[in-house]
């Protein structure tokens, strides 16, 4: 597994896996990392075939900028149909990020704007740098935001602040976006990839079956007042490793635990 790669036909896209950690890098620094229609349907689909092994994604861009988000450039002239379509897309390959059961990572420099704001807001675990922008400039475009974009938004910011963003065409920097909740982890950006690398190495010391309930129930949670049925398990089978860890006053050693300390991080 170790050392895996793809790579998309034009090479704007790639995959690496180090181990149980896979790396995908927006690759397309002319366009400052924009995404055009071919980018999101692959994006979409290398997430949806993650191999059973990968227990981290970590989604990063080239040259210090995220993404810019999707090439308008490619929607200017055609018809309104079509960038309907556009937009579908984007929000499939979106939800297949949010739908996987991997914890997903996005590591930000620089710019992430419109769905590039969105991509980042699908991740589980968001860490950036001191350059960071977010924005969502679509009345500058005449787009107009549907549900799904939203949604998201508003569950990280707050509908306030997404007005305020929205409204004024502004962007939070990385300040503004810690406070926000849009930033989980703010680093230098020299220390940007071995801290993305300690995350991921965080993350996998802890119980799978238990980040997998947080990722599961908490979909739930947002759009289902009767979840968390007290009938449901609360134990799972790491239970007794953990417990017995904790009493003993030393690391847990759960089965299905795997370290990448001694792996180094794709660069």
């Amino acid at each position: 597994m170790a050392g895996e790669s793809w790579k998309s036909p034009e090479g704007s896209l790639t995959f690496e896996a180090q181990g149980p950690v896979a790396f995908i890098t927006i690759n397309r620094p002319r366009q400052r990392n924009a995404l055009n229609q071919a980018m999101w349907q692959t994006l979409g689909e290398w997430v949806e075939q993650l191999p059973d092994e990968i227990r981290v994604l970590v989604l990063r861009g080239h040259n210090r900028i995220f993404t810019a988000g999707s090439d308008i450039h490619e929607l200017a002239g055609v018809s309104a149909d079509r960038i309907n379509r556009a937009f579908r897309v984007m929000d499939t390959s979106i939800q297949a990020i949010e739908r996987s059961k991997v914890v997903t990572i996005a590591s930000i420099d620089g710019t992430a704007l419109g769905a590039g704001f969105i991509l980042a807001l699908a991740c589980d675990l968001r860490v950036g740098t001191p350059a960071v922008q977010f924005g969502m400039p679509v009345g500058r475009l005449g787009i107009m935001l549907q549900s799904p974009f939203l949604e998201r938004m508003i569950q990280v910011v707050g509908l306030s602040r997404v007005k305020d963003l929205v409204f004024t065409a502004r962007t939070y920097d990385a300040h503004e976006a810690k406070v926000a909740g849009i930033l989980h982890y703010l680093v230098p950006a020299e220390a940007l990839e071995d801290e993305t690398f300690s995350l991921a190495q965080r993350v996998l010391e802890q119980s799978a079956p238990s980040l997998t309930a947080v990722k599961e129930n908490g979909k739930h949670v947002l759009t289902d007042s009767t979840a968390g049925s007290s009938s449901a398990d609360w134990v799972g089978p790491h239970f007794a490793e953990g417990v017995r860890a904790f009493v003993e006053k030393r690391e847990p050693s759960f089965v299905e635990r795997i370290s990448i300390t001694d792996t180094a991080p794709c660069r």
